[in-house]
């Protein structure tokens, strides 16, 4: 895996260069007439298992932004994510609030160079692959990096907050 520039630079590939880590970019089209959710989409278009593809997804967690990283293959389990980060409730955020916050469209939302640092949690299941791919900021376009390096950059816990 080699770091990699690209003239369609996004934000979050941007941090990941600036912080050096290694990453590979992964570029596919995106189909908008497709049933599949934006994660699985990327995922059969790669080629990958989905375990490996992350999703992200924000939740209003006792009425803060909490940011949750899980496979695609799974669901986000918003009572475990409320428990990770000392909360009580947690419920899906609105997609324009999430858009808002990230400064990403609802499909291309990365973990990685968002408008503001939220408290972010990686599922742990991530953590058994020596890489993962998250979206780069924007639909048909994943970055693959070791999921340590996703910790780092998105100053991320770790916790079991996805099912199925």
């Amino acid at each position: 895996m080699a770091k990699r520039k690209q003239a369609g630079a996004t934000p979050a590939t941007t941090a990941a260069s600036a912080a050096g880590v290694e990453f590979t970019v992964h570029e596919y089209e995106h189909d908008p007439r497709s049933t599949a959710s934006y994660g699985v989409e990327a995922a059969q278009a790669l080629g990958n298992d989905p375990a490996r593809v992350l999703k992200t997804l924000l939740a209003d967690v006792d009425g803060a932004l909490v940011v949750a990283v899980v496979p695609v293959s799974g669901q986000l389990d918003l009572k475990a994510l409320a428990r990770a980060v000392g909360g009580r409730r947690a419920v899906m955020a609105e997609p324009k609030a999430a858009e808002r916050a990230t400064g990403y469209v609802v499909g291309g939302i990365s973990p990685l160079g968002q408008r503001r640092a939220h408290p972010t949690v990686l599922d742990a299941s991530a953590l058994a692959h020596p890489t993962v791919f998250v979206s780069a900021g924007r639909r048909g376009l994943e970055i693959e990096l070791a999921p340590g390096d996703l910790m780092r950059l998105t100053d991320a816990g770790v916790a079991d907050i996805a099912r199925g």
